[in-house]
């Protein structure tokens, strides 16, 4: 098992319960779940490590919002998003863990700002609210496909080399104009498929070993109260503030894995 300290495992505990909340409360979060993994094991290996506790967090999400999934953005999104697995399998080939850091909170900071900037431009045109399923079901123009084939691409880039997809798909599902339930149902069965595919992928990279599924075991008793935290705290949390804790903690993910 890797050897860590008392206050390091403390801290990747802490991490895994932000996990567990992430999935059913508030998508994006878990970049500083990521940030504490690169920070405690090295910042490669520490992928292995989250992978298998980010897919019981994703298990633990679809049992609780499996209806309210959006099949249509799904299918559009998994194409583009294969796509960006196999380069982030390339790029994992021989980027260190610098390259690692820096590559994905760029990324991170670049969406977050992006995703400002329409949320600026949509309210100074003041267009009437869509129900984000009528409004994905209506964005099949080119620009619409357009779009989701770089968030799709961006997104599987940055799940397969640091688990950062997070941000990248609660940005473009924010876009979308995706409520809370919608927003949570569409992306636990996204990350559900995603992350089960990456299994082998990790495997092959060395990323997932024995040493590694040891200390998931025991961190994953720490994702469940942090699912049932979450899964108590999402009806309070309204829209907009919702929405302000995703771009907050994808800026925050970032900004931590570009200044360690």
């Amino acid at each position: 098992m890797y050897t860590v300290t008392l206050w390091e495992f403390a801290a990747l505990a802490a991490a895994s319960i932000l996990v567990g909340f992430s999935k059913t409360a508030v998508s994006g979060a878990n970049t500083v779940s990521l940030a504490i993994f690169a920070a405690v094991l090295p910042a490669r290996e520490s992928t292995g490590v989250l992978l298998p506790l980010l897919i019981v967090g994703d298990v633990l999400a679809v049992g609780t919002y499996r209806r309210h999934a959006h099949w249509g953005t799904l299918l559009r999104l998994f194409p583009a998003v294969a796509v960006g697995v196999v380069v982030g399998t390339v790029f994992m080939l021989w980027a260190g863990d610098a390259e690692v850091r820096t590559s994905i909170g760029a990324i991170l900071l670049l969406m977050a700002g992006v995703t400002l900037w329409r949320r600026r431009a949509a309210a100074r045109a003041a267009a009437p609210e869509v129900p984000a399923a009528d409004a994905a079901d209506a964005a099949d123009g080119a620009g619409a496909r357009l779009k989701a084939g770089s968030y799709g691409v961006l997104g599987g880039f940055t799940t397969m080399v640091a688990n950062a997809g997070g941000p990248v798909m609660s940005l473009y599902l924010l876009s979308a104009g995706f409520r809370k339930l919608g927003f949570l149902g569409t992306s636990a069965w996204f990350f559900l498929i995603v992350n089960v595919a990456k299994v082998p992928f990790s495997v092959s990279l060395g990323l997932i070993d024995g040493r590694s599924l040891l200390l998931d075991a025991l961190l994953a008793l720490f994702v469940l109260p942090g699912a049932y935290i979450g899964k108590a705290c999402v009806d309070r949390i309204n829209q907009k503030l919702f929405e302000r804790l995703v771009i907050a903690a994808t800026v925050l993910g970032g900004l931590q894995l570009l200044l360690r």
